[in-house]
């Protein structure tokens, strides 16, 4: 006989534009794929930037969610891990995609950051980097990795642009993001003759310190579809993103665009394949380096094909229905 469609709630803190949302709602669709019943349960406003499926629930506070019928409730940030377990108790499951506890901007909140991930929750967690972090916290961490999403994959690649149009994505308020380090390295392949369009993204307006003089476009809160455009626009990626980065989504949709990348040698990015090919890799924290990874790019038309090629076949673990499998298999195990 076959198993019982399951019942799944997410608690969603709030629904303005991240990769972090776009990973549950990604979450959600593949599993209403598979028959189950999703909802989002959340304090937010109406989704406006991406299609979702799944059935929305809108609450003043989280304790009000009447969770009797769902068979698991997630905690997707770590303010929501406290209500999920508090309303689901053994029922209740943390999603993390970056220990929060590790921001520069949370040190104060430290504290009560740990003390949301020792509750008694089994972890979920997007990369393999982060199960070591997790475990330090609490012992049943598994990993389920990271859906991005079908319309970023594609099996050709436009014509080259010139100059070549470089992608730099995220906010610079962040600064586990590393965009500073973006703008140097692209400053640094200029001082040095190198063409280049740079072609900034980001969820907020720019900081009021952002060199905005050195870029040709910059793009505000795009939708899923405006950032797949963009990016499928865009010839190379660089992605400045400091250690403290749980995934890294941006630069995952690049290498399943068939974009090269420029990478930093973080945790998350080196996880991603043991053969570490498919991309070029400069220490954290060195604008300079990253800027001489990012001239090779630029001046290696051959390196550029390669990369195209082995990030693509890198990207193929990101395919929803794998991350659905997990899912479905993790679930399954722990229903009651």
């Amino acid at each position: 006989m076959p198993e019982s469609p399951l019942s799944i709630a997410y608690l969603v803190e709030d629904t303005a534009q991240s990769g972090g949302v776009r990973v549950q709602l990604a979450q959600a669709d593949a599993l209403i794929a598979r028959g189950h019943r999703v909802r989002m349960v959340t304090k937010g406003l109406p989704l406006t930037w991406r299609p979702n499926r799944a059935e929305w629930v809108y609450v003043d506070d989280f304790r009000q969610y009447d969770a009797r019928d769902d068979d698991f409730v997630i905690g997707t940030f770590w303010v929501t891990v406290p209500p999920a377990y508090e309303i689901a108790g053994n029922r209740a499951v943390h999603l993390c995609q970056g220990f929060e506890g590790a921001f520069s901007a949370y040190q104060p909140i430290k504290a009560d950051i740990e003390a949301a991930y020792r509750l008694p929750i089994p972890k979920l967690v997007v990369s393999k980097a982060l199960i070591a972090v997790l475990q330090q916290l609490h012992d049943d961490v598994t990993y389920i990795g990271q859906i991005v999403d079908d319309e970023f994959y594609r099996g050709l690649t436009a014509r080259e642009h010139e100059p070549l149009r470089v992608l730099l994505s995220g906010q610079s308020q962040g600064d586990m993001k590393g965009i500073d380090d973006g703008y140097g390295a692209v400053a640094h392949a200029r001082w040095f003759h190198q063409k280049l369009d740079l072609v900034r993204v980001s969820p907020w307006a720019p900081a009021r310190e952002e060199p905005l003089d050195t870029v040709q476009e910059f793009h505000v809160a795009l939708t899923t579809a405006e950032m797949t455009r963009v990016m499928h626009s865009c010839d190379l990626l660089i992605a400045p993103n400091r250690r403290e980065e749980g995934f890294g989504l941006p630069a995952a949709e690049a290498l399943a665009s068939g974009i090269p990348t420029v990478l930093t040698s973080i945790p998350s990015y080196l996880s991603w394949d043991e053969r570490r090919d498919y991309a070029l890799f400069a220490p954290e924290d060195n604008a300079v380096e990253l800027g001489e990874k990012l001239i090779e790019l630029l001046s290696d038309a051959d390196s550029r094909e390669r990369l195209r090629v082995r990030g693509r076949e890198v990207a193929e673990q990101w395919r929803a229905e794998h991350v659905a499998d997990r899912l479905e298999t993790f679930f399954r195990e722990r229903r009651k």
